[in-house]
């Protein structure tokens, strides 16, 4: 399987190709409609392929899962089965996520919320159930409790309503575990999938997810401070951040042909050229950084005023580079270009909060 990285590069360079090309050849005969129309059909052609692995994937750990008590042991197989295709659904859903969230909010809460988010609306006392606490994170939070971290558990066992996750220890806790709470992660996969359909893809919204997603890649590095990072048990958020990036550029490059045709100062051209560079810039970052998991921050770091020792550590260097290169409040950032590049097609600009 390529890498993260192999597979930006491979994106980037294929449909830069079919640009180009498209770009040279329809840009005098095609409308703004007409492109609008190609970029849903690109976009619901492109993105069924990760909804399609999600599906499969959340399909794939039902299917591992045992209906009896867990041990860790004799079950041992089973539960690296469904860890791995956790592990694949995750991805997924990560590579599709900038476009996904804000045309299906309340289908995104349910499959990714994290469960600090779950807990401020109120308890989950049962976690097998698919109630309450529900989707990826509510799965990984079982599959993952033999080994959570400390500071991941320091941080949850002060909420209001936590319980704490374990194996499922009765056989109706596994049979739940399976046919309910996985089986709700089906069933969002399922409705993703059967309404991912172009009469409801709005490209502005979609565009403004992933400036929008960009925009996070600061807020995920700075959770991994005391336990709050978003794949927290699994310990896999620089995973997820390679993933984002990768659906980004994906699904940017849908784009990229009507973009190319714009005018303006700068240019659509000029734009494309400057968010392709940040891609890259930020790709070549997340290589430096081996595995999953996010470098450790330093114990004394203060996210608000990092001193410049703590900047200097590994995790420093990463925070301060995403925060750079993401800032929406500076023009020559990702945020700030792909910006600029909705304002050439006419589309909403993202806007923090």
């Amino acid at each position: 399987m390529p890498s993260p990285s192999s597979r930006i590069a491979y994106l980037t360079a294929a449909v830069a190709s079919a640009a180009l090309t498209a770009c040279s050849s329809d840009s005098q005969q095609m409308t703004d409609e007409q492109y609008k129309q190609q970029i849903v059909a690109g976009m619901q052609t492109s993105l069924l392929t990760d909804i399609n692995a999600l599906l499969q994937a959340s399909k794939d750990v039902q299917t591992a899962a045992p209906t009896h008590a867990w041990n860790a042991t004799t079950d041992g197989a089973a539960i690296d089965k469904m860890k791995e295709a956790w592990t694949r659904a995750r991805t997924a859903y990560e590579h599709v996520e900038g476009a996904l969230a804000p045309i299906f909010p309340d289908l995104d809460a349910s499959i990714d919320e994290r469960y600090d988010g779950f807990l401020e609306v109120g308890p989950d006392d049962y976690l097998f159930d698919g109630m309450g606490v529900t989707g990826l994170h509510a799965v990984e939070r079982i599959l993952y409790s033999a080994a959570i971290p400390a500071e991941v558990i320091t941080f949850e066992s002060g909420l209001a309503g936590y319980k704490a996750a374990a194996f499922p220890a009765t056989d109706q806790e596994a049979a739940d575990f399976k046919n309910k709470l996985v089986a709700r992660m089906i069933a969002d996969a399922q409705e993703f999938h059967d309404d991912w359909v172009p009469t409801k893809i709005p490209i502005g919204d979609a565009f403004k997810g992933l400036i929008d997603l960009m925009n996070e890649q600061r807020e995920k590095v700075n959770n991994a401070f005391g336990g709050h990072e978003e794949s927290r048990y699994s310990q896999r958020t620089m995973a997820d951040l390679r993933d984002n990036l990768a659906g980004t550029t994906m699904i940017y490059s849908i784009f990229r042909p009507w973009l190319l045709t714009k005018g303006g100062s700068p240019s659509g051209m000029e734009t494309d050229q400057a968010i392709q560079a940040g891609f890259t810039q930020l790709d070549n970052l997340y290589k430096t950084v081996p595995g999953d998991a996010l470098p450790p921050a330093p114990v004394t770091w203060d996210p608000n005023n990092p001193s410049a020792a703590d900047l200097g550590t590994q995790f420093g260097q990463l925070y301060k580079q995403v925060r750079d290169a993401v800032d929406p409040m500076q023009s020559g950032s990702i945020v700030g270009r792909m910006n600029a590049a909705a304002g050439l097609m006419g589309l909403p600009s993202f806007t923090k909060e």
